[in-house]
């Protein structure tokens, strides 16, 4: 499968490589034609922080960021957000002028939740949202209500790849999106056009990885 990769060049700078493999792969709500690659955007520390930067310049200047809430492993890249945000002016409400970077925990009935100790560094909190890719949606709804129950705000979200461009009336800021994959679609997993021509799953895939069948 890695024999098939392509890569594409983001618009914010030649260091941000997408890298995409066509075949037939199962997301856990939809089937797509492409597996969006993002292990060097996450673990290079170069494109990493040339990802963060270039998100933190798209935010207008009077976003409140107090945390940044990471999925799909995003880490590395939300710690460079921070970085870029702090270096900047823009303001945070928190007392010790830095900007808290959490993951949420999924548990046995996969909810996402936040353990005791982190609850501080939402409720309350002005709040972006980082993903690695954002293809139905879903994923992104079921964030933004987890961090309202624990009572925080949203002030923006970002995805490194994203197939959709907004979301409750909030823009989705993404460094890559379906018109920089050549014929990229996602289809229900009861009209998928690769199962109904009998063409077997490549692999499973999701905001962390793929596992091949």
């Amino acid at each position: 499968m890695e024999n098939k990769v392509m890569k594409f060049y983001s618009k914010a700078g030649s260091n941000i490589i997408l890298r995409a493999i066509p075949g037939h792969f199962a997301t856990s709500h939809s089937h797509i034609n492409y597996y969006v690659d993002m292990t060097g955007l996450k673990t290079r520390r170069s494109e990493a922080a040339a990802v963060g930067k270039a998100f933190v310049q798209r935010l207008p200047i009077e976003t409140v960021v107090d945390t940044i809430v990471c999925l799909d492993g995003c880490e590395v890249i939300g710690a460079y957000m921070a970085e870029e945000l702090e270096k900047g002016s823009f303001p945070s409400m928190n007392m010790h002028n830095t900007v808290y970077v959490v993951t949420p925990e999924f548990n046995v009935n996969n909810q996402m939740i936040f353990r005791d100790n982190l609850v501080g560094e939402i409720q309350g909190k002005n709040v972006l949202l980082l993903l690695a890719t954002a293809t139905t949606g879903m994923t992104m709804r079921r964030s933004l209500e987890c961090i309202e129950y624990y009572g925080g705000q949203v002030q923006g979200i970002c995805a490194v790849f994203s197939a959709i461009k907004s979301i409750n009336g909030m823009r989705v800021e993404s460094m890559f999106d379906t018109s920089d994959i050549p014929g990229y679609q996602a289809y229900e997993v009861h009209n998928c056009p690769y199962c109904k021509a009998k063409q077997k799953l490549d692999a499973m895939v999701n905001g962390y990885g793929y596992s091949k069948l």
